[in-house]
């Protein structure tokens, strides 16, 4: 549908491609993204629940984790439900609000989630390079800040984005070669000059995930530091293993993330992005629970405590 405003014939809702394979390709995909989400429903909901039960688990650092499946359980759901439905209907409409709507979302806990783990950086320095300190540093009410402040810059971020992707006009091309409303492809459709969104997509958008990867960057300098201070080498492998699960999610969601900000836009693919995009918004919030589950001790020992009383209540 199609709306007249002066000169122009302005859309009023947008046709989201997906993925352009064959009618039963599609059926095999949907199944994969089901499964997929799948995971990231039981994955984050059951660390979620884990940490909200066990006592043993009420430590600044499972806190953070607790915020970090929550957004990655968020920013999965407003985009793969509407894809999986995409897959087995003909009509892969959604109106122009609503693709607002589920740009301003994604970009507010993509944009969190960035915010979270430079937190999570900071924490580990706190409880490796001042552990007497640590629990004046990391205090519950310090800790919930933290977190506030994470939540407001991914709002802030995602209201700049989604204000200057959503004043531009929309005419004639509304079919998006993409699963979701991101900006690459939007700004593609759009009649009018998009030179300022770019620059503030690249500009913006890389120096926010460059301060979060620099907090990230110094804080595991000072933590590589302390650990080669450490006389024994078994001493250096275990504090340094508390930070392995960290250094994985960091690794694969802000490299993702900084070669999306940092490449020049003539590098744009919408294949490429499509792929990408996968990865970012269904493959990682399915590998974080497994990540932190199997590499953090605490939770390990929950998890066994948990399946341990299910077992001999039955």
């Amino acid at each position: 549908m199609e709306f007249t405003d002066g000169n122009y014939t302005l859309v009023t809702e947008f046709i989201m491609l997906g993925f352009p394979t064959r009618p039963k390709l599609q059926l095999v995909l949907f199944l994969l993204f089901l499964i997929l989400y799948s995971m990231i429903l039981m994955g984050n909901i059951g660390l979620m629940m884990l940490i909200r039960i066990d006592s043993h688990l009420q430590t600044p650092i499972i806190f953070f984790l607790s915020n970090l499946s929550f957004v990655d359980l968020c920013y999965s759901s407003v985009i793969v439900p509407k894809m999986l439905v995409n897959f087995l209907s003909e009509n892969k409409s959604i109106s122009y609000h609503g693709c607002a709507l589920q740009f301003y979302i994604f970009y507010m806990f993509a944009d969190t989630e960035s915010f979270i783990l430079a937190t999570m950086a900071y924490d580990r320095y706190v409880a490796i390079c001042n552990p007497l300190l640590y629990t004046v540093v990391m205090s519950r009410g310090i800790c919930i800040w933290l977190i506030v402040l994470s939540y407001f810059g991914g709002n802030m971020s995602s209201l700049v984005h989604t204000s200057f992707a959503f004043i531009l006009k929309y005419s004639d091309k509304n079919i998006i070669n993409h699963f979701f409303c991101d900006l690459p492809p939007l700004l593609k459709l759009s009649c009018t000059d998009t030179s300022l969104n770019e620059l503030l997509f690249s500009i913006y958008g890389s120096s926010m995930e460059i301060i979060c990867f620099i907090i990230i960057i110094i804080s595991y300098f000072f933590i590589l530091l302390s650990v080669l201070k450490i006389c024994s080498s078994s001493g250096r492998k275990k504090t340094f293993s508390t930070c392995a699960s960290h250094l994985t999610s960091v690794a694969i969601y802000q490299g993702t993330l900084l070669f999306i900000y940092l490449r020049p836009s003539y590098l744009y693919s919408p294949n490429t992005d499509t792929i990408i995009s996968v990865f970012y918004a269904i493959i990682i919030p399915v590998l974080n629970p497994l990540i932190y589950s199997l590499r953090n001790k605490d939770v390990k020992d929950a998890t066994k405590k948990v399946f341990r009383s299910k077992v001999d209540s039955s």
